[in-house]
């Protein structure tokens, strides 16, 4: 049997990758999460018990633990999802970005490069360093306008510099020592077990016990918005079919302002849970979701608009989205109304879904 190293594996995007995996094929899966604030063992409580999964709790960018991985493991594949991605987290404090984005992939880098010295011609040419990025190195565009493999790099947030950073040390690998890597650069995701720091999460929540629905500037900064689950799947095409050295842009083809997105989720949280039956808004005298929206100060540098070009990957490894923005965001609402020990279990206790990312 196959073994796939999952960096990042009990996080978000990490731990939908992992049960996707588990589900659909035959490979034995390594989770490496260092378990930091957005890293919850409660994300994987489901394969906890599968034979085909191990667990290893450690620091991508501590290059003993890595060695011992590889060395106990014997990967053909690594899927780099360990990371810090929360912008506004990356405005207050930098260096965990710095640390974790940057050194962390160089870190997993060289000792991927080490133990494939080891390896025979068969195993190194089946090997794959597969490591996700995200639509935010390219910066911001007008009005018109997408994504493409070739757009320059443009990074305006610490977060995205350090996802920059990460993606040109991967290819470089590629070029210099001719590591079989492969990057995918992703549109904005949501779904399950996100942490509830992020947009639609953050809002379903704060909906849902009353609290202001906070809309960063007009509310009209636009995202290209990706089912996880659609996500995973262009993950494991790119993974099994892309070309070493290749990139691969996932875009969901739903673009929507922030304004947008908030107003879908009042009505479906109308729909499912009725403003009238929920006693937070009674206690205030509220009669709607939409009347928690709360306009703030915008972010610092705030990219105003981002979508991606996923021409490439659909038309040479034949992916597309299965989930569109309505029937995603429907799943969504239904999946956080039915599991809130999981929404109640997985913030820390430092962080109470306040606002972050105004420092200047």
């Amino acid at each position: 049997m196959q073994t796939w190293v999952i960096t990042g594996g009990a996080g978000f995007i990490g731990s939908n990758l992992v049960r996707l995996a588990l589900r659909e094929k035959n490979v034995r899966i390594v989770v490496i999460d260092k378990l930091t604030y957005a890293g919850n063992l409660n994300s994987l409580q489901d394969v906890a018990q599968n034979p085909h999964f191990v667990f290893v709790q450690a620091d991508i960018a501590d290059a003993h633990a890595m060695a011992r991985v590889f060395a106990d493991y014997a990967p053909c594949a690594i899927l780099n999802l360990a990371a810090e991605t929360h912008v506004d987290r990356s405005i207050d404090g930098p260096a965990a970005f710095i640390q974790t984005n940057l050194v962390g992939t160089f870190t997993l880098l060289e000792a991927t490069r080490e133990y494939l010295r080891t390896r025979t011609n068969a195993e190194k040419n089946a090997f794959r360093f597969l490591h996700v990025s995200t639509d935010e190195v390219y910066g911001t565009l007008g009005t018109t306008g997408a994504f493409q493999e070739t757009t320059p790099y443009a990074p305006n947030s610490p977060y995205s510099a350090s996802k920059a950073g990460a993606d040109h040390l991967v290819r470089a690998y590629h070029e210099t020592y001719g590591l079989p890597t492969l990057i995918t650069n992703c549109s904005n995701n949501y779904g399950p077990y996100q942490f509830p720091e992020k947009l639609i999460p953050l809002m379903i929540l704060n909906a849902l016990e009353g609290k202001a629905l906070p809309i960063y500037g007009d509310g009209g900064h636009v995202r290209d918005w990706l089912y996880v689950d659609d996500h995973c799947r262009g993950i494991l095409l790119a993974l099994e079919k892309g070309m070493p050295g290749e990139k691969y842009n996932l875009g969901g083809g739903n673009e929507r302002t922030n304004l947008e997105i908030v107003d879908m989720l009042c009505a479906l949280l109308e729909a499912k849970r009725p403003a009238a039956q929920n006693t937070a808004l009674h206690a205030r005298g509220i009669t709607s979701y939409a009347e928690l929206k709360t306009f703030v100060t915008d972010r610092p540098g705030h990219d105003r608009r981002y979508a991606i070009d996923a021409t490439k990957v659909r038309s040479e490894l034949g992916w597309k989205p299965q989930q569109d923005i309505a029937s995603g965001l429907a799943q969504t609402v239904l999946w956080y109304l039915e599991n809130t020990k999981w929404c109640n279990d997985v913030p820390s206790g430092q962080y109470q879904r306040e606002r972050l990312g105004t420092a200047r």
